[in-house]
């Protein structure tokens, strides 16, 4: 997964600051593997019994690793708090301080982060199906994470963009005076966008299908089954939806008819989003629609998204929160009694079975999630800024972020020297020219040997050395 966001990310914004990019998702996975391991997981689970209730928080385990033996439990999770800290990093490319976002990368997976994952998936949390007693019955489902990955770091991702400010030239001019029309910033590298689609789409075979936590036990083969089938076609018609409105959209407004490749990859990656939350709980004929609606709720935030003049350089927004939250109610919609009781052990349905309570339960997850990430992460980007560590200086973000902090640009682009390119220019010249005289010599004298005539003719020599020069003088 953090290969696809490297890559998503490095494609997706402008070739002088690919390696800024890169270098942050590369300590997305640092901070959070350190933040996680010391400090998150203790908070986001309980590692007790299920006598203490409801907890906030979890009360073990809170320093490194503290008397803790479940590894491979701290490994799944750490993947997934990785996931939501890196979120970040596209939204406030080419303009971020890199000191920034390495405090940000440990404040989330280290307190923001845990917190909504205790709620929802510890079995203490006060919205987590696995709660003794659970919310209106059923407490929330978010089987792999829609709200609790996706909807906090595309939160998280949002309030770091108002606070931080457009990129210089988006929304206006360098002496601040408003554009008229927003500044387009072409992506440097559709291909890496592309590699970043795919290996995003087969990591998320990882984190739906692998949320079944085994796979050896009676009925857990069939879950994890119906999340990979579920996944790829939310991926598939997510991709369709966005494509299509896209399409019809630039038909309408400038006249023309536009495929945009972005705007279909970002789509897969709604319909993924939207996706995660029920993929264990619903149809596939209700995923393929889920999927469709995704790429449909992704192009309508992507355009609010301009018109608030909100600056996301690689659209993470409109992909993770935007679609995170329909994912979220989906379920609350179309999660079918029988698929929930198989995975979850809890006979009850989405609204379109006849019951309300688990949207009920789906629409309280959401507005908690968003309350907790905005009420932590506003004042903390809030003092980043006020002290100047939160965005780099107008200079550095003009020339980019690879000059300024990195030595130089991630492509040696430089042209070879002249004086070296005009003695090889020369010397290809005078090779061609010998070549040519050599050729004409041959011909002429074939010529002339089979008409009885001598081959050494000087006033031929002489003719076709004189041709030979003036092809050169043109030249």
């Amino acid at each position: 997964m953090q290969a696809g966001f490297a890559m998503l990310c490095a494609g997706s914004i402008r070739a002088k600051n690919v390696q800024n990019i890169l270098l942050k998702n590369l300590l997305d996975a640092c901070g959070g593997a350190l933040g996680f391991y010391s400090i998150g997981y203790g908070l986001a689970y309980e590692g007790g019994d299920d006598s203490s209730g409801t907890t906030f928080i979890g009360t073990e385990n809170y320093f490194f690793h503290y008397n803790l033996d479940d590894h491979i439990g701290w490994f799944f999770q750490f993947a997934f708090a990785a996931t939501a800290a890196t979120i970040v990093a596209g939204t406030v490319a080419e303009r971020c301080k890199m000191e920034a976002y390495v405090c940000y990368s440990f404040f989330i997976t280290a307190f923001v982060y845990p917190v909504v994952v205790h709620s929802v998936w510890d079995s203490h949390g006060f919205l987590s199906v696995f709660n003794s007693d659970p919310l209106s019955g059923v407490g929330m489902i978010d089987f792999a994470g829609s709200g609790v990955v996706h909807m906090t770091g595309g939160c998280t991702a949002l309030v770091a963009a108002i606070v931080l400010g457009a990129r210089i030239g988006r929304f206006a001019d360098q002496d601040g005076n408003p554009l008229d029309e927003p500044m387009v910033f072409k992506p440097h590298s559709v291909s890496l966008q592309m590699l970043g689609t795919f290996l995003l789409w087969f990591g998320w075979y990882g984190f739906n299908p692998g949320s079944t936590l085994g796979i050896t036990s009676i009925g857990y083969g069939d879950v994890a089954a119906l999340c990979a089938v579920t996944t790829t076609l939310a991926a598939a018609s997510g991709c369709v939806g966005a494509l299509f409105i896209s399409y019809v959209a630039t038909q309408v407004t400038i006249g023309e008819e536009v495929l945009d490749v972005s705007m279909a990859m970002n789509g897969s990656l709604s319909g993924l989003v939207g996706i995660t939350a029920g993929c264990s709980t619903v149809q596939p004929w209700a995923a393929v629609v889920i999927g469709l609606v995704s790429g449909l709720v992704y192009f309508a935030a992507s355009k609010t998204l301009i018109y608030l003049k909100i600056d996301d350089a690689v659209d993470a927004i409109p992909v993770h929160f935007a679609s995170g939250i329909w994912g979220c109610i989906a379920v609350g919609l179309f999660a079918d009694p029988t698929l929930v009781s198989a995975a979850y052990d809890v006979n009850k349905g989405g609204l379109f079975y006849g019951e309300g309570n688990l949207l009920a339960c789906q629409v309280c997850g959401i507005l908690f999630i968003i309350g907790w990430v905005v009420a932590l992460t506003t004042p903390f980007f809030v003092l980043l800024k006020t002290f100047g560590y939160f965005r780099v200086s107008a200079l550095d973000e003009l020339v980019g972020c690879d000059l300024s902090h990195h030595g130089g640009s991630a492509y040696d682009i430089r042209e070879p020297p002249v004086k070296a390119v005009e003695e090889f220019e020369n010397g290809r010249r005078s090779r061609i020219l010998d070549h040519s005289g050599r050729s004409v010599r041959s011909v002429v004298s074939s010529h002339h040997s089979i008409n009885g005539t001598s081959a050494k003719n000087d006033d031929v020599h002489a003719q076709i050395d004189e041709n030979v020069q003036t092809i050169a003088g043109s030249d």
